[in-house]
């Protein structure tokens, strides 16, 4: 399921038995799971929402491993997107865990924590090889030791600059920027040549953009936030500045908000950012406007948003189930899913062999894909999947303050660091 971000927290946790129940527990957590062994028997497959418009594509991979494996019979089950996490935590306090299971990162963090899933890097000598970097350690948790989920498909976002506008107001639309500090810069330019008309910048930062420029989040031991330096505090500041010379529109910081990408598709500001397949979204709110979008690079590090699939710990078919798991993310079985749904990506290392991802046609369009696709080998999770939604909230609330000046830029950045400690559940 493409998703936005959802949180597991420690309440859900309660509610399903998993704090404290002793659910792999050290007489069971440190003991190696064989996972060689006769690839046959019944092993169970848990989608999340992909029923009824993928079915037929998951079926023929289901049919594809079956005959591939002729001792095998895999069960297929798909739960609604309504509810999943709720599901899949009931699953596990109950000992009913599918043996493949989709999940994305922040999902697969508490169960993790408690040893109910297979680290597959120590049952997979080929797991580095045959993955990218970044889906591999979206996977790996900070305080527990391993990789417990392989990627599947991913997307990142990319930049689109709205080319008509830029050459309108002294810009150049086949150089737009490639740094913050050059956004900065061509946005005064902007506001000048449009007499405060046009923006460039459309958005306030958040946190993803602190970790973009090389500002740590999270200790690597996970105890802690550590987002509070100055140089937190100085790109802050840069955004401040912009806001009191008006390089963006007021409203970024106020319910009145539509977003960056309400705003560009509106013509209201000259810049957005969006998944690989952002312009076709475009072409049906705006035609015109599709015609005139140069995609380019996201600043620093790119964004990576990934779903997975783990492996229960205690499955009755461990060889069948880590199979399983690696034949819906082969190279050949993503490729075929990206080329149904536009926007994701696989997240194999031979994929970048495929010209499908990597050589474009000349549009827009194919443009941003290969961009997005040549982004996924630097692209990282940008917010730990400690920070929930409350824990977003009041960064958000405190960037708001910084930027609108009614506090400093360190005093935000103190407090929302101090506050998000106290919620921290640590392992």
């Amino acid at each position: 399921m493409v998703r936005s971000k959802a949180s597991i927290t420690v309440v859900f946790l309660a509610a399903f038995g998993l704090v404290g129940c002793g659910l792999g527990s050290d007489d069971g957590e440190d003991r190696p799971v064989e996972v060689s062994g006769e690839v046959d028997g019944t092993v169970t497959l848990q989608t999340w929402a992909l029923k009824p418009n993928f079915t037929d594509y998951v079926e023929e991979v289901i049919a594809g491993f079956e005959a591939e494996h002729p001792g095998v019979t895999v069960q297929w089950l798909d739960q609604p997107g309504e509810g999943y996490s709720e599901k899949v935590l009931s699953q596990a306090a109950s000992g009913d865990l599918p043996d493949v299971v989709n999940l994305p990162p922040d999902f697969a963090l508490p169960l993790a924590r408690q040893g109910i899933l297979l680290d597959v890097e120590s049952a997979d000598e080929a797991l580095h090889d045959e993955y990218v970097a970044g889906g591999i350690s979206a996977y790996e948790f900070a305080g527990v030791d391993g990789v417990f989920g392989y990627p599947w498909y991913l997307n990142t976002d990319v930049n689109y600059w709205n080319g008509e506008l830029l050459d309108e107001h002294g810009l150049d639309s086949d150089h737009p920027p490639a740094t913050v500090e050059e956004l900065m810069d061509q946005a005064r330019i902007m506001s000048e040549e449009s007499g405060g008309d046009m923006y460039l910048i459309s958005r306030k930062p958040e946190l993803g953009d602190l970790v973009k420029a090389g500002i740590p989040v999270l200790s690597d031991d996970g105890s802690e936030f550590v987002f509070n330096t100055a140089e937190a505090a100085a790109l802050l500041d840069e955004y401040r500045e912009a806001f009191d010379e008006g390089l963006m529109p007021r409203d970024v910081l106020t319910d009145a908000y539509l977003g960056n990408s309400q705003l560009f598709i509106e013509e209201k500001v000259a810049w957005s950012t969006g998944g690989g397949n952002f312009i076709n979204g475009v072409r049906e709110s705006n035609p015109s406007l599709a015609e005139k979008i140069v995609p380019s690079m996201a600043f620093g590090t790119p964004p990576l948003y990934v779903q997975g699939l783990s492996v229960a710990r205690d499955t009755s078919n461990p060889a069948a189930a880590v199979a399983l798991a690696r034949w819906i993310t082969n190279a050949d079985n993503q490729a075929e899913f990206a080329r149904i749904v536009p926007g994701i990506f696989p997240s194999t290392t031979a994929s970048a062999d495929d010209p499908f991802f990597t050589e474009s046609d000349g549009t827009g369009d194919d443009d941003a894909k290969v961009i997005a696709f040549d982004s996924l080998a630097q692209a990282e999770l940008l917010q730990p999947v400690e920070v929930d939604e409350a824990m977003s909230t009041i960064v958000n609330q405190q960037i708001s303050l910084a930027i609108s000046g009614d506090v400093t830029s360190q005093e935000a950045l103190d407090t929302a660091v101090s506050r998000l400690n106290a919620m921290l559940d640590t392992p």
